[in-house]
């Protein structure tokens, strides 16, 4: 009987130890705002004295102004990350403002660090993610003003503008920072280039066709 208490002992405290590795580990303190002078590299930033913090930590003025979308995919984004707000630092959350003239892209890109939940504020979008290997499926969208749509960690995903109209979307992310790979930029705009040999075998196309696109980023 005692063996069998002992076992039950460890396996709920495998249990325990696994769930706990899943997750963030929770803070020890109320906060920890981060300092940008400081020069401990850690997973994070390193945190500001508690006795200098001010309010102007926990705060970010201008999601209200447009972003710029004068740019060749027709979007402008406005962070609110740890680097806009020092406070976020350790709380596991963040979001952005996206603006899109009509018809503009927010285009293919992944977040390696959060899960993004969007919601559109003006106009209509058309938003879509790409599941992974080897399914690849491609699961789509119509948004409206008011609707929400999750974007799942780390997976290729997307927004267009199907207005004739400006459009607004709000979307909260999972992390205090969490990266952003536009998947053309990476591919094509490595510095240094990825073998044109390696990305004309990868797409299937012809060498020539791979020199045009690294030219455009």
């Amino acid at each position: 009987m005692a063996h069998r208490i002992a076992f039950l002992g460890f396996v709920a405290l495998a249990v325990c130890a696994s769930l706990s590795l899943a997750a963030d580990p929770a803070n020890l303190q109320d906060f920890c705002v981060a300092d940008a002078s400081g020069n401990t590299r850690m997973n994070g930033m390193a945190c500001k004295n508690p006795a200098m913090v001010q309010a102007s930590d926990f705060a970010f003025s201008g999601l209200h102004i447009p972003g710029n979308t004068s740019n060749a995919v027709g979007s402008g984004v406005t962070p609110v990350v740890v680097t806009q707000i020092p406070g976020l630092n350790t709380l596991g959350i963040s979001m952005v403002r996206i603006d899109y003239a009509p018809w503009g892209i927010n285009s293919l890109h992944t977040h390696p660090r959060a899960t993004e939940i969007l919601t559109v504020i003006e106009g209509s979008l058309e938003v879509g993610f790409v599941t992974s290997n080897p399914e690849n499926r491609h699961i789509t969208k119509i948004l409206k003003k008011g609707d929400v749509f999750v974007f799942p960690v780390g997976l290729i995903h997307y927004q267009r503008n199907i207005g004739y109209g400006n459009a607004v979307a709000i979307a909260a992310l999972s992390s205090q920072n969490p990266g952003v790979i536009t998947i053309a930029n990476a591919v094509f705009g490595s510095k240094p280039d990825i073998s044109s040999d390696l990305l004309a075998k990868a797409f299937q196309v012809d060498k020539s066709v791979v020199w045009q696109l690294q030219t455009k980023f």
